[in-house]
């Protein structure tokens, strides 16, 4: 497809353009970016995102087509021919892949084949181009101004979230964005309610500020906050993923947010929303983000491009309280964003110039169809899945000890995580985490689902 191919000229000048396009689609052909029976872009719409002409693509095209490569199918388009020899045709994709390249089911990655690489870089070079010597000072500390009304503005339209741009601050990573929380409104001794299971990695940035880890259990209507207010009644803190419960992706139920709400309003305490992948739900209309109820400002709202975008960007953001602005900038001179302001302004442009809506709606489409394989697939072999409203990540049911299983799964190159691992106290069935983003055909999920079962049988 368009975004494995680069945008840039080759340094071989003297290789004519097409010829450079046709080596790049058979290499991304070779490492398996494109697999077998892949429908290519129209050669109108492959000009326009490499910036050349449309003959030049139709040469590439044709070139390849005359080589084996691709093969025309009339009105239907151009296609990856089924007798090419790719990567994903290797039956163990493992060391055969390219450095870097995801591992099959590999948790919190995009579909790293599906984002627009050739638009991302020429709106990143036209921001290149226009940089002056001011951009060469030292940046804002709680980010660059154009990327946080580009949020304001994007929250206000899709998740109804009413807020100013000063009550925005970037950081580099969600768990950047925690540290900024913690140094800015708790002391040591403060508790934090914690969903169990729940998302681990973020669990060290709280129990390294001398903060108290309280595990709530998890039902099929999110956190059960009546156990949280019983048990942990004094907590200063809860975090929560209530859009898609990471990792069982329930939502928190509406009469369980203004019940958190409440809790908070009255204790003085503070909510923490990680609404992570709230873009990708494939059924029904999703719950308001608790942020959009919150009368008593007690919510403190965290996203990240991670997921809709790339996670090696690195950015997320925080959408703070009108009252404690003033405090989180002052933590911001010690604790400053350092996010490239490159990529920020081009994170900016995105937004602002439609991409990022188009990029979503496309990418929903591709989850939802990618999900169906791996549970085709994972159905056909006889294990159990889990059903789930959204999200880009799914838990399969298993009986006995899911650390083991995943162990020798993991031996066998597939990158499953055990839900057990992501229980602090809670005790429950296991279940093998697992994501379908990468997975780029029907037949490269039966292929990995079919390693799985021969791995853990």
């Amino acid at each position: 497809m368009a975004r494995s191919i680069e945008p840039v000229v080759s340094a071989h000048h003297s290789i004519p353009r097409y010829q450079q396009i046709a080596r790049q689609l058979k290499q991304a052909i070779s490492d398996g970016e494109l697999s077998a029976g892949s429908r290519l872009p129209s050669s109108r719409t492959m000009a326009l995102e490499l910036g050349v002409a449309r003959a030049t693509v139709e040469n590439a095209y044709g070139e390849l087509v005359a080589q084996g490569w691709l093969e025309r199918r009339g009105q239907a388009g151009t296609f990856v021919s089924p007798s090419a020899t790719t990567g994903a045709n290797n039956p163990t994709f493992s060391s055969s892949q390219p450095q870097g390249a995801p591992l099959p089911f590999q948790a919190g990655l995009p579909a790293l084949d599906a984002f627009p690489r050739a638009l991302w870089a020429r709106i990143m070079g036209r921001r290149v181009r226009l940089q002056t010597r001011y951009d060469l000072v030292l940046p804002e500390a709680n980010g660059e101004s154009t990327l946080r009304q580009a949020i304001v503005d994007y929250l206000r339209f899709s998740r109804s979230i009413d807020c100013q741009p000063e009550q925005v601050f970037i950081t580099a990573g969600f768990q950047a964005a925690m540290r900024l929380v913690v140094h800015t409104l708790a002391k040591p001794g403060d508790g934090i309610w914690l969903e169990d299971p729940g998302y681990r990695y973020v669990r060290p940035v709280f129990a390294e500020a001398g903060m108290a880890l309280h595990a709530v259990p998890v039902d099929g209507e999110g956190m059960q906050i009546d156990y949280g207010i019983n048990h942990f009644p004094d907590a200063r803190f809860a975090l929560l993923t209530p859009a898609h419960q990471s990792p069982l992706g329930v939502a928190l139920s509406l009469t369980r947010r203004r019940q958190l709400l409440d809790w908070a309003a009255t204790n003085e305490s503070w909510v923490i929303e990680d609404d992570y992948d709230s873009e990708f739900r494939y059924q029904g209309k999703p719950l308001p983000p608790i942020k959009s109820l919150d009368g008593p400002q007690r919510v403190i709202y965290a996203g990240t491009f991670s997921k809709s975008l790339f996670p090696a960007l690195r950015v997320a953001w925080l959408v703070v309280p009108q009252q404690h602005v003033e405090a989180f900038s002052r933590h911001t001179h010690y604790l400053p964003c350092t996010a490239p302001l490159l990529i920020q302004q081009t994170i900016a442009d995105f937004l602002r110039e439609g991409h990022f809506w188009r990029h979503l709606k496309k990418m929903r489409l591709c989850y939802s169809e990618r999900r169906l394989w791996l549970e085709h697939a994972l159905q056909q072999q006889g294990f159990d899945v889990v059903p789930q409203a959204g999200g880009i990540q799914l838990v399969m049911g298993v009986k006995g000890d899911d650390r083991a299983l995943v162990a020798k799964a993991r031996e066998a190159g597939l990158a499953v995580q055990a839900l057990s691992d992501w229980r602090m106290v809670s005790k429950g069935e296991g279940g093998i985490l697992m994501t379908f983003t990468n997975l780029t055909s029907e037949a490269m999920a039966h292929q990995v689902v079919k390693q799985l079962r021969e791995a853990i049988s």
